[in-house]
């Protein structure tokens, strides 16, 4: 099978995506994705986003793997890139569009210069439902690492976020804690885990180490979280700049029971094909 691709990036975080509408039968296994995902060797991404009909609930629906091949949740910076390529792909016919991807649907709005607001939906902060394994739920939780005290908000956006406030966060061993985190058993899917410095109440530096990926240059829904936590934590406005490696996202929030919504740009890189057996 000769399959078409675009390449494309939100703040560096950079992805491979497919219209699988167009195609027969397109699914690719957990080894095709990895050996597409290698830099040297293949394509070079961080996130394959695979773009599906749906029914009439929305234009489309998606999917999100990671470039080791398991298969997530939520993609930020990705939703943002799925809507430039679905206008080009003519599964939507104006700049508002609905796409469902992991059984929820999202609304996004392409704003022009390259710029999309996507809607991540509502946060969830019910254990069960991240999954996040605890006595029982609170605005922080507390862990342990070689003496170290770390506190953390944990949060759902589609995927699970954990998000710590730190005071250096270049020094920041963000590696060494986001693997710790990862491999706890209380969190069963693993998880997200944000670094987050607050400069003021309207803006953050953020550093993400990404279940699946690793540290990334950006991550939306990274985004989303941090600033879902520094508001449940009193620190932060409704309306925060998060600037990560890759760039800024503007990230609104007004509080329990609303949605977050992510506005930043997306970038096209090139077009190529490529062989699927």
């Amino acid at each position: 099978m000769r399959v078409s691709f675009s390449k494309m990036h939100g703040l560096g975080n950079d992805f491979m995506l497919v219209n699988a509408a167009a195609l027969d039968g397109f699914d690719p296994s957990a080894a095709w994705v990895r050996r597409w995902a290698d830099r040297a060797t293949g394509v070079g991404f961080d996130q394959l986003l695979v773009l599906e009909a749906c029914g009439d609930e929305a234009d489309f629906a998606f999917r999100v793997f990671n470039a080791d091949g398991s298969e997530a949740r939520q993609c930020g910076n990705g939703a943002r890139c799925v809507a430039l390529f679905a206008r080009a792909e003519r599964l939507a016919a104006g700049p508002v569009m609905r796409a469902v991807v992991d059984g929820r649907v999202m609304q996004l709005e392409i704003l022009g210069d390259r710029r999309v607001r996507a809607d991540l939906g509502t946060p969830v902060f019910a254990p069960a439902e991240i999954p996040f394994v605890c006595k029982k739920e609170t605005d922080v939780y507390e862990f342990t690492l070689d003496g170290r005290n770390l506190r953390a908000g944990v949060v759902s956006l589609g995927n699970p976020h954990a998000v710590t406030q730190v005071e250096a966060l270049d020094d920041y061993p963000a590696a060494e804690v986001g693997r710790w985190l990862q491999s706890l058993a209380q969190f069963p899917e693993s998880v997200n885990v944000g670094f987050v410095q607050v400069l003021d109440r309207a803006h953050v530096r953020l550093r993400v180490f990404e279940r699946g990926a690793g540290e990334t240059a950006a991550c939306g829904s990274g985004a989303c979280a941090a600033v879902v936590v520094g508001r449940r934590w009193g620190v932060l406005d409704r309306l925060v700049r998060v600037t990560q490696r890759g760039g800024d996202l503007d990230i609104e929030w007004d509080g329990a029971g609303d949605t977050v919504r992510m506005t930043g740009p997306a970038e096209h890189v090139y077009d190529g094909e490529l062989e699927h057996d």
